[in-house]
């Protein structure tokens, strides 16, 4: 009986060490046969139990290793249980900066759609999700990735909330081919790097924030007009909140340029977790 009770012991403790190994943190990024992610989680987190989760797309020139090291945005999502995945962008021709080209008529560029999604069935394969409690955010041209992903994806995301980065042009005819979807966009009413009008970059352009909302409300159903306005510090919001689809979308500005504004994360997450 010892022998047995021994073994069994034994056993748990290897099984208990393999549910709280966190593979790809800071340094150690995971692989897919298309590229890396890094994978951030809370700190009281048992191993175990289902999370739930922010895909966070970093903007251009940065990288997920960075995003999942920046204290002050780890606190912000891991520091609400949530656990954070982090992909990494791809450099263009000739150059080094990572970024998302989220434009479906970008050249010689990984089709980062897909590659999200080896990216998701990767984390499950090492992490229990909560499949109704997924967001996926980024800030400027992760911003552009979640839109992009948000219109092109048929993947089972809970909701998107891109900070500074429009859905790109060309947007799709009509409506977007993935859906309805819920999404709050957050943006600078002074930000001149990505203007509210997008502006044109060599042979692209940034997309008019506008015109990807107006898509958004044929996709869900929505009339032109907002069914609700309100202002809350810094943020002057305006909501949409009796789609036909049942997916709200919510269009907040604030008065300064290109960042991820204090507060981003308290208005975002109050929008998510509503039931």
């Amino acid at each position: 009986m010892r022998i047995m009770a021994c073994i069994a012991w034994m056993i748990c403790l290897v099984a208990t060490a393999h549910a709280i190994d966190r593979p790809c943190g800071a340094d150690a990024p995971c692989k897919t046969a298309s590229g890396t992610y890094h994978l951030a989680f809370p700190d009281e987190w048992d191993g175990r139990s289902p999370l739930p989760a922010v895909v966070f797309f970093h903007g251009h020139n940065s990288s997920g290793r960075n995003a999942v090291r920046n204290k002050g945005l780890l606190r912000k999502i891991t520091g609400r249980g949530y656990v954070m995945i982090a992909p990494n962008g791809t450099a263009g021709s000739g150059r080094t900066a990572l970024g998302w080209p989220a434009n479906r008529m970008a050249k010689g560029r990984r089709d980062d759609v897909a590659f999200t999604s080896e990216v998701m069935n990767a984390v499950r394969q090492r992490v229990a999700l909560n499949e109704k409690k997924i967001l996926v955010t980024g800030f400027s041209s992760g911003g552009s990735m979640a839109w992009h992903l948000a219109c092109y994806t048929f993947d089972t995301f809970t909701a998107y909330a891109p900070v500074a980065g429009g859905l790109r042009r060309p947007v799709p005819e009509g409506r977007c081919p993935a859906g309805p979807f819920r999404l709050l966009h957050i943006h600078g009413f002074a930000d001149a790097q990505v203007p509210l009008e997008g502006r044109g970059i060599r042979d692209w352009h940034q997309g008019d924030v506008f015109e990807a909302l107006s898509t958004l409300r044929k996709t869900n159903g929505c009339r032109s007009n907002p069914t609700g306005y309100t202002t809350k510090g810094r943020y002057q919001c305006r909501q949409w909140t009796t789609c036909k689809s049942g997916k709200d979308i919510e269009f907040c500005l604030h008065p300064r340029g290109h960042e991820m504004p204090r507060g981003w994360d308290n208005r975002v997450f109050e929008w998510f977790e509503v039931e």
